[in-house]
This record gives structure tokens, sequence and C-alpha cells, in this order.
């Protein structure tokens, strides 16, 4: 583990965020237009996944035809998923690099620590 830690240590982006001291202080401020949106669409994306593939379900049993779950289900499903991703693209890049950052830090110092290794 000490050898695996050290590794990790040496490396630029470890380094980097520890000579930075990357933190959370960016979600301290209110949240941009493009960032709500992207996360309505994840949160619609939910909507619109398995709730809606069930309730596909239900209808095609309802009505006896079971090729508006055979074709619907995966065609909303998918739909489900390109709606995600736009979420993610919108939302997700920016305060994902800085939670990374931010847990990159924080778990090497702890390890770092907890093995008595040498901060990089």
């Amino acid at each position: 583990m000490k050898k695996l830690l050290l590794y990790f240590s040496g490396k630029r982006f470890v380094r980097s965020v520890i000579a930075d001291k990357a933190d959370l202080s960016a979600f301290n401020g209110p949240p941009t237009l493009k960032v709500v949106v992207g996360v309505g669409a994840i949160l619609f994306s939910y909507v619109i996944g398995w709730p809606m593939v069930a309730f596909l379900g239900g209808v095609a049993v309802y009505f006896e035809e079971p090729l508006i779950a055979a074709i619907g289900g995966p065609l909303i499903y998918g739909l489900s998923h390109l709606v995600f991703l736009l979420g993610m693209y919108l939302a997700g890049a920016e305060y994902t690099w800085i939670f990374l950052r931010w847990a990159t830090r924080v778990a090497m110092l702890k390890l770092l620590r907890k093995y008595s290794l040498p901060l990089p």
C-alpha cells in the first residue's frame, strides 16, 4: 500500500491539488443558469427513465399490445440516457472537476498521514 501511495503522490495531479489546497469554495456562490438547467435535465431524465418504462408496460398490458412496451420502453429509456448526458454536460463538468480535486486532496492527505509518508 505504501508503494502505491508513494507512486500516486508523485503524480502531477496529486501534487497540484495538494499545493493548491483544493477546496469546495466554488459551491458557496449561487449556481449559474447553465448548472440549474443541467440539474433540471438530470432530474427530468430520472422521471422519463424507469417510471415511464413501467408506465408503458402498464399501458401495454391494459391495451393488450406488447409492442407498446417492446418498442416504446427501449426508446424512452434511450431518450432518458440522452437527457441525462445533456444534463451532465451542462451541470457536471465544472463542479465535478472541483469536487474531484478536493476529494483527491483529502483522501491523499489522510492516507499519507495514516501510513506516515511524506507529503509531496
